[in-house]
């Protein structure tokens, strides 16, 4: 692990100023992947800015009927959460889908959001990796893909994103608020949040330089049959190979956002009008334009069948 300073902020809007004023800076508060990938020298900052002690640890109802959620809300105490497991069930399963229950207890909401894909050859930095490190080209393409992405790709990355929580925050249309370091302040969609690789994969999100996350918003409660079924090598401690994040409503209307197979949390409102057709119909748009490696193809059969055990278990 290469030398950095260290700083604690006290208040979001002091730890944004301390980020502008040390360029490259990385914000830390659980470090369940920073600090990996520090110790492989994939991430490399000269600056930690230590985020723990910015109070952004409340879970507030909002006057719109929604949820606010601080930055540095634990995984565990989300999930545990009363208001969580009552009306978004959805969320509250995604998280306890996640990592381990020690992970849990470290790892922070905006964390969650921020963590980076966990491709093997991003995590070899003897291999080229467009992530890693822009314009050195794509160990993926061409090699081990089955855990990779098949839809939102492009010719610089294939790599998709690691994060559960995401995926239910996609499905039940969250809003990420943040700050800058002169005290603005906006909110981005879930849907808007991550980016998709085109030729600039090392660019993951919409955030600038220095912006903070201080809390993610969940519009008021949408009823329905809340359902999140991970597909994975492993019974724990896995990453998905595919999961379905679904709303479906007693009239077979719904919301269906799936990862494991993108650079993001992976939803298409067109193929949500076709929820009451059945499962086919539905991750046939879903996945319209997906470019499977012959390691990974499995993955299209593979979310059609998920999300027809969803819809079945949706129906009773």
């Amino acid at each position: 692990m290469k030398a950095f300073t260290y700083e604690r902020a006290s208040t979001a809007e002091a730890a944004a100023q301390a980020a502008a004023k040390n360029p490259g800076a990385k914000f830390i508060a659980g470090g369940t992947n920073l600090l990996d990938l520090m110790k492989l020298e994939i991430e490399t900052p000269q600056h930690l800015i230590d985020v723990n002690g910015t109070g952004l640890d409340k879970i507030e109802a909002i006057p719109e009927g929604g949820l606010r959620i601080g930055a540095m809300v634990r995984n565990t105490d989300l999930a545990a959460n009363e208001t969580v497991r009552r009306d978004y069930g959805l969320l509250s399963r995604a998280l306890v889908a996640g990592a381990s229950g020690q992970l849990r207890n470290k790892a922070t909401t905006a964390g969650n959001l921020l963590q980076r894909t966990r491709c093997p050859y991003f995590y070899d930095p003897n291999q080229p990796c467009n992530k890693r490190q822009a314009g050195s080209g794509c160990s993926a393409i061409g090699g081990v893909t089955r855990q990779l992405g098949v839809i939102g790709t492009s010719e610089a990355c294939i790599a998709t994103h690691p994060s559960d929580m995401a995926v239910a925050m996609r499905a039940l249309d969250a809003e990420v608020e943040t700050v800058k370091s002169d005290g603005s302040t906006r909110s981005i969609p879930m849907a808007d949040f991550h980016r998709l690789p085109g030729d600039t994969p090392h660019i993951e999100t919409v955030l600038e330089d220095g912006e903070f996350i201080t809390a993610v918003v969940l519009p008021k409660p949408v009823g329905g049959k809340q359902i999140y079924r991970k597909v994975r090598d492993r019974a724990s401690y896995a990453f998905a190979l595919v999961s379905v994040a679904a709303v479906i409503q007693p009239d077979g209307r719904g919301r269906v956002a799936v990862g494991g197979v993108a650079p993001k949390p992976w939803r298409m409102e067109a193929a949500e009008a076709e929820l009451a057709k059945g499962a086919r119909a539905t991750s046939g748009i879903l996945l319209e334009g997906a470019r499977p490696t012959d390691d990974n193809r499995f993955k299209i059969d593979l979310v059609e069948r998920t999300l027809g055990a969803v819809i079945a278990e949706a129906r009773g």
